[in-house]
């Protein structure tokens, strides 16, 4: 199993897991927040291709991750999977679209990986996050959560690979021209994580079979990446460049588990 991003941050989203199987291959596309053009340009710069998707997975309604899911789902054909309050949200139940819905904890097989969707705390209509595995690794994300809940630690725990918000730093958001009501939104409970939750979250799991720690969804205006770094890096016990960094412009290279 390998992923690798598109983009992360407020601007889009998108991360592209694949699964190997002998000969075959399965490719999924875990949200899809950007223009369709930009998506396939962005698909071929890691060597892969819209037309060749098995899956469209979204996480939540926000514009920066459904993007142009429902465009691409129906120009390719690709099933496109989320859960019903997110299918309402977008009107994906009434669009002309493979919609396959999914329930918190019930995981769905989709070529070679088994895909685990798991409730989280965001505002949002039904957001989900993912786990996927191919029966050997683990691969976990949570971004776009406003606090962790013993869910998550108990769901996260034990993965091979995982893709942790970093949203914000607490000190530049408080200090940032955001009016009071974005800064409480993104600050609260149902908003973002920043960088010392996401610290207390990574410090809860068993990390024993951890091998890649990806920090995720930064702020371009209220968060650097050696903030992010440093924090995760802390409750690892290693140095801050071990910990890849999910940049807006370039997502990050393919990393294989």
């Amino acid at each position: 199993m390998r992923f690798a991003s598109l983009g992360s941050g407020s601007e889009g989203n998108a991360l592209l897991v694949e699964a190997h199987s002998g000969a075959s291959t399965t490719r999924v596309l875990l949200d899809c927040g950007f223009s369709a053009r930009e998506v396939e340009r962005r698909l071929t710069r890691l060597g892969a291709s819209a037309e060749h998707l098995d899956a469209i997975l979204i996480t939540h309604e926000h514009s920066d991750h459904i993007g142009s899911a429902l465009t691409l789902a129906r120009k390719w054909s690709i099933p496109l999977y989320m859960s019903w309050g997110t299918a309402r949200a977008v009107g994906a139940d009434e669009a002309d679209v493979d919609l396959q819905v999914l329930w918190g904890d019930e995981a769905v097989a989709i070529g070679e990986l088994s895909v685990l969707p798991y409730t989280v705390p965001h505002d949002a209509r039904e957001p989900l996050q993912y786990v996927f595995s191919n029966g050997a690794s683990r691969l976990g994300v949570l971004t776009d959560v406003g606090t962790s809940t013993p869910h998550i630690s108990a769901v996260l725990s034990g993965c091979d690979a995982l893709v942790l918000e970093c949203n914000h730093d607490v000190q530049m958001l408080a200090g940032s021209r955001y009016p009071p009501s974005l800064k409480a939104r993104i600050g609260g409970d149902h908003g973002h994580l920043n960088n010392d939750a996401a610290a207390e979250i990574l410090a809860s799991l068993d990390r024993s079979r951890l091998r890649h720690l990806v920090a995720a969804h930064l702020s371009q205006q209220n968060n650097l990446p050696e903030l992010a770094q440093a924090a995760l890096a802390g409750v690892l016990g290693a140095a801050p460049t071990e910990v890849v960094v999910a940049s807006q412009s370039e997502g990050f290279a393919w990393l294989t588990l």
